[in-house]
Order: structure tokens, then sequence, then C-alpha cells
């Protein structure tokens, strides 16, 4: 099998939005969008409660995201929809009014667009909502509906909202605000296909898919793909996989996934006994790991996948779905930044959660999708780490695409190398509560002498000997620097 995903994907950085957080705006003409009920900005988020993001805001928001370096943004929904992440669609073919509707998508289009950012969108095809004008029908005229079989109906009368009666439907999670799609019916497949087409037609640069492990239809995702790269060759198609997704990733359907194995064995590794909560409120959490059990778990996710798919992968810390890493660790700041830095030297590209560059925090949704703070609460610190690592990743190809070589795992002390043929850089990396001092023999064709970056405090060189020539490091407490 040839594998071919799009050249930009390798060398992105993204930024994960949540719309209805991220910035509020409106132009003159559109004030009706801030004379509804609105929760206010700053008040702690709620599981129904609108803050009123739009797109109009994105837009205002694009010169600092440019300025960061993020050049490809991933938005969660903005159709239609009867709830806040807007994952209950209501309306496939509409921009949701409240983020600003059509009008509104098109100016960001082209705003992202002129500043050479690509905009992917978030794609939900296993289900749609109570709402949804098909699935509505079913609801007012029961099996007579010309689309009952755009839906699993598994028995009369359906009891989409009283929950001390059988929903008589399938949905997602069992969640009877969310009936699934039923993608055996050529109907329904071919609404979905045409849906995915259409935004990529209006320029969009691909597609996140939520829950893609949910539609089972064989050869479902192989004409997705096929239909989307027939319009755009190099658009996203990016599926939502919590683990190992070699089912998805041969070639004919994904270019890569938004998963959980980076994030769980960095938080195993960098947050450790620190972690006072999980990412998930209904998983366990993860189990500590020294340096040579995160080498064993990288290793082996690297593994997986051809290096061509590894570079498309979709790497995170956290997510709308997540409690935010820094919250895991108990506020522990080293926490976050160790483990930004292993990110972004990572294999595929890096998605910053809107937020985790200023410091944002938050537990377990709804707290995780808190808004954007104005500028005066914004941990700048934190936003200059961010930005430094940013540029590096610009800076050198061989964090994009360069090979990835473990050199040293032991204790708590990880060193591994990028290398793109004459371009060498070495990562180390100290999770431990004590200075570390380590010498290694690597077997690299050059010796990279420049610390590029660094965190807290470390120093490294090369001394010859009579037989081998070692790299000592010196590494101060939960630290951290690249050498190049």
């Amino acid at each position: 099998m040839l594998f071919k995903t799009p050249d930009w994907v390798k060398h992105a950085i993204f930024y994960q939005i949540f719309p209805d957080r991220f910035a509020r705006s409106v132009p003159p003409d559109q004030n009706w969008l801030l004379n509804v009920p609105l929760e206010d900005w700053n008040a702690p988020p709620t599981v129904q409660g609108y803050k009123g993001g739009n797109l109009w805001g994105v837009i205002d928001k694009l010169d600092y995201l440019q300025d960061l370096g993020i050049n490809a943004i991933y938005i969660n929904p903005i159709f239609s929809s009867a709830s806040n992440h807007r994952y209950h669609t209501l309306d496939y073919y509409q921009v949701d009014p409240l983020l600003g509707g059509d009008e509104a998508f098109t100016s960001l289009l082209k705003e992202v667009h002129h500043r050479n950012i690509k905009l992917v969108l978030d794609g939900t095809f296993n289900h749609a909502s109570r709402g949804f004008y098909f699935f509505n029908d079913i609801l007012e005229n029961g099996p007579h509906s010309p689309w009952v079989d755009w839906f699993k109906i598994l028995g009369w009368p359906l009891a989409p909202y009283d929950g001390s009666r059988p929903a008589n439907y399938a949905s997602w999670c069992e969640h009877r605000a969310l009936p699934e799609f039923n993608t055996n019916n050529p109907g329904a497949r071919e609404y979905i296909m045409r849906v995915g087409e259409h935004w990529i037609k209006l320029g969009a640069d691909g597609w996140r898919l939520d829950s893609a492990d949910y539609i089972k239809t064989p050869g479902f995702w192989q004409e997705f793909r096929d239909r989307i790269k027939a319009i755009n060759p190099e658009a996203y198609i990016v599926g939502e996989i919590p683990l190992e997704a070699n089912e998805w990733l041969d070639g004919t359907q994904f270019d890569g996934v938004s998963s959980l194995p980076f994030l769980l064995a960095t938080t195993s590794f960098i947050v450790g006994d620190r972690l006072v909560k999980g990412h998930f409120k209904e998983y366990p959490s993860p189990p500590t790991i020294d340096a040579a059990g995160y080498a064993e778990q990288i290793n082996q996710l690297l593994q997986l996948y051809d290096w061509e798919i590894q570079l498309s992968q979709l790497n995170g810390l956290n997510n709308h779905d997540t409690a935010r890493l820094i919250d895991v660790a108990g506020g522990d700041r080293a926490s976050l930044y160790l483990s930004t830095l292993l990110l972004f030297t990572f294999p595929g590209a890096p998605c910053i959660y809107y937020g985790d560059e200023i410091g944002l925090t938050g537990g377990y949704d709804p707290d995780c999708r808190k808004a954007f703070p104005s500028p005066e609460a914004w941990d700048r610190d934190t936003l200059e780490y961010h930005r430094k690592l940013i540029k590096l990743r610009h800076t050198h190809p061989a964090l994009r695409i360069g090979k990835y070589q473990t050199l040293y795992a032991q204790a708590q002390v990880y060193i591994f190398a990028r290398i793109l043929e004459a371009e060498i850089l070495i990562i180390a990396v100290n999770a431990g509560d004590e200075t570390a001092k380590v010498s290694i023999q690597p077997s690299l064709s050059s010796q990279p002498q420049q610390v590029l970056f660094t965190y807290n405090s470390g120093n490294a060189n090369w001394s010859d000997e009579a037989t081998q020539t070692s790299l000592n490091f010196t590494l101060a407490p939960r630290s951290g620097l690249i050498l190049g």
C-alpha cells in the first residue's frame, strides 16, 4: 500500500477552538446576536448555557494566532445545533446563527486563507439530534415517515425525552438526544457524503471525524475519503479513534487520528505521582511510569503505523472532552511545560487546546470549556514558553519530519533525537525531583553543540575519550533542553 498524506499537515501547528467560548464579536449590523440571554463571559461554564462566542470573534483573534505561530485551526462543530458544543446537529448545511451564520463562516475562510492558515471542520456523522429534520419527521409521523430507515428504529412508540420509557431507537452511548444514523441505508449514506463534499467545495481544508469508530458500515470511510480527495487531494481527514487505529490507517480511509496513547503515556511519565485526577472522569487514571516505561510506550506507538501516517497524526495534551493537563497535575506548572516540550518535539502535528498557551485551567466537562480570558488574566510566562517552542518547530524541519531515535531512558531521564539528513536535534528531559548527571555515547553522524532551548536549567557537552565520544548532561530537577 502506497501511503500519501497531505504535506501541509506534517508542518502544521494546530489550535483547537471551542467556538462558544473562544471570542465574541459582532459586526454593527448583527447586534441582535448580543440581545439574547447569554451567560456572563467570565462566569464558570455550565452544561447548557451559552457564552455567545462566534466566528466573528475567531476572525478578531487571527492576528493573535498568527503571531503565536499557528498555521492550522481545528474548530469544534459550527453547524446549527441545540447545544453549546454543537454536537447535536440540527442542520448540516447551515452555520449556527449564534455563531454568525454562513456569512461569518465565509468571512472566516477568507481571512484564514489570506494568512495561510488551514481550517479543519468537525464532522459529527455517526449521529444527529432529536431536532434534525429527518429524525423529527419520524417523531411526527412514526412508521409512516419517508425517512424511517435513515435511523436505527427498534420499536414503537419512540420516547425521545421520557427517560422512564425505552427510547426505541439506537443512540450514541444510549444518549437519546443523539439518534444514530443508519449508514447502511443508501439515502442516509449519500446525504452524509454530500455534506462532507459541500464544505470542502466551499473551501474547508479537511474534516476531523467525531466518534469515527462508531460507524461500522463496510466501505463507508473509504468512500468518504475518495469523494473528499476527489475535490481536494490535500484535504486532511483525521478520525477520532481513542486507542489503536490500524483498522482505519490503512491508506484507504484516514490520514491520521486524534488518539490518546501519546497523551496518556506523557501524563504517566511527566505528571507521575503528582496526578490528582485523570483526564477522564469515567476512566481510571493512567499508572505512573519511569523513563524506560515511557520509551517502551512511545516506541510501540511509533511502530504502529507507516511513517507517512505517523507524520499526520493529530497530537495533544488535552481537549474539550478531558480535564486540562494543568488540573490533572494539581497545578504543577513543570508538568505542563515538560509535556508541552515533548509534544512539540514529537512526530505528528501538535495541537494546542485553546487557552493552554496562556495557562487556562479546567477540570472535567464543562469546566474544561471555560471562556478564553482577557489579556490581563493571561500567564505571560506560559505564553512565551509556547512561542519559543512553536518558533523552534517552525525553524527546524527535523522536529517536524525527522526520524525519531531514543538515545537513553533510565530512572526519570529520557533523551531522544530527531534526525533529518545532516540536521540532528537532541532532546533531554529530567522528570525527576533531583539533579541528574548522564553520559551517553550516541551513534550520530554529527555532534550538536548549541543549547537551543532550556526549561529550568541544564547543560550538555561532548568529551572525547581514548575509545569513544561521550555526550554529558547535567539536568536540574524537572527540566528539559534541546540541543542542536
